[in-house]
């Protein structure tokens, strides 16, 4: 629908907030909500510097985020619902929001675990951290259920203002502690978190995630993969980063550099096996494309199979959804 690619953009906006125009949301939100506007904003540079903001106020009032975004949403909801009907609330979800959900909700989670994981420095700590991001309305990460109620209806403009013009921020009664949006957001073509060379979310007071396609790494472990050799990743003893390692490197030339030895070969190509300690093993079956490409030569793929893969016939066919004895290809492309 018409909102989708808006609130998509919305999600994924990255720059200074609009400071004037967020707070006139957040104002015209309480007043929807039936409350006085707040007397005071705060604003911070990143989630995490927010909720150390949270943690010195002295007297911010009760927390309003159930009055200025759970139940006015909750209300929608059961309008839009009584007006549309099951059939009906389910197809304009499928339409708008759940588009977004996923990739905004695994957002707000790793957001959320980067803070804890900052400032939570003593164990104890952790649960007074979630309990401060328990009070945060999570602004322009809110786009999937924004995108299902826009333009139909104007009780929620207030926090979609907000939510166009600023990242998460925590109403209180009197005081508003509002975040910046990311300077920097890189992501894959499945929306996760991705970058090899730096963070794949930052934000300008330097809180940040490192990712490789959707995977939480180590701000170091992102500089060594430029000098990566087959040794070196057979000596990593986290299976889950050995993995990125080789994904990273490239199987096919792990496999040529590490001296592997195909394990079967027939006419559908070769399967090689990488043995790794504490993991299972990586198998891929080596194939040549048969049509030629426009300078005449043949392109090698591979692809990575079930570790129980025996043959190389058996490893073709999983990737058609076969038995290794169904597949019988009447033409090779």
């Amino acid at each position: 629908m018409q909102y989708v690619d808006s609130w998509r953009a919305v999600a994924a906006a990255t720059g200074a907030a609009d400071r004037s125009a967020a707070e006139e949301g957040v104002r015209l939100a309480y007043r929807r909500a039936g409350l006085a506007e707040p007397e005071e904003f705060v604003w911070a540079d990143s989630p995490r510097a927010a909720v150390e903001a949270v943690e010195k106020l002295t007297d911010p009032g009760r927390s309003v985020r159930d009055d200025v975004r759970t139940r006015p949403w909750a209300e929608e909801r059961r309008r839009m619902y009584d007006e549309l009907g099951p059939a009906g609330w389910s197809a304009l979800w499928s339409a708008t929001g759940a588009q977004l959900w996923e990739t905004t909700s695994a957002l707000a989670d790793r957001i959320r675990a980067g803070v804890v994981a900052d400032l939570a420095v003593r164990p104890e700590d952790e649960s007074d951290v979630r309990l401060v991001l328990l009070d945060a309305v999570l602004g322009q990460h809110d786009a999937a259920w924004l995108a299902a109620f826009d333009g139909r209806g104007d009780r929620l403009d207030g926090l979609a203002a907000v939510a166009r013009n600023a990242g998460w921020w925590w109403p209180y009664e009197r005081t508003v502690v509002m975040s910046e949006r990311p300077g920097t957001l890189h992501r894959d073509e499945a929306g996760r978190l991705d970058s090899g060379d730096g963070p794949a979310l930052a934000y300008r007071d330097g809180f940040a995630l490192y990712a490789w396609r959707g995977m939480p790494v180590p701000a170091a472990f992102l500089a060594e993969l430029g000098a990566l050799t087959p040794e070196r990743i057979r000596a990593e003893d986290n299976a889950e980063l050995r993995r990125v390692m080789l994904e990273f490197y490239g199987y096919d030339r792990y496999l040529t550099e590490s001296g592997a030895e195909p394990v079967h070969r027939d006419e559908t190509g070769i399967l090689w096996r990488i043995a790794l300690d504490g993991d299972e093993d990586v198998v891929m079956v080596e194939v040549v494309n048969s049509t030629p490409e426009p300078d005449g030569t043949h392109r090698t793929y591979w692809l990575r199979v079930p570790p129980g893969t025996r043959t190389a016939k058996e490893g073709v066919a999983w990737t058609f959804g076969l038995q290794g004895e169904s597949y019988a290809p009447v033409r090779q492309t």
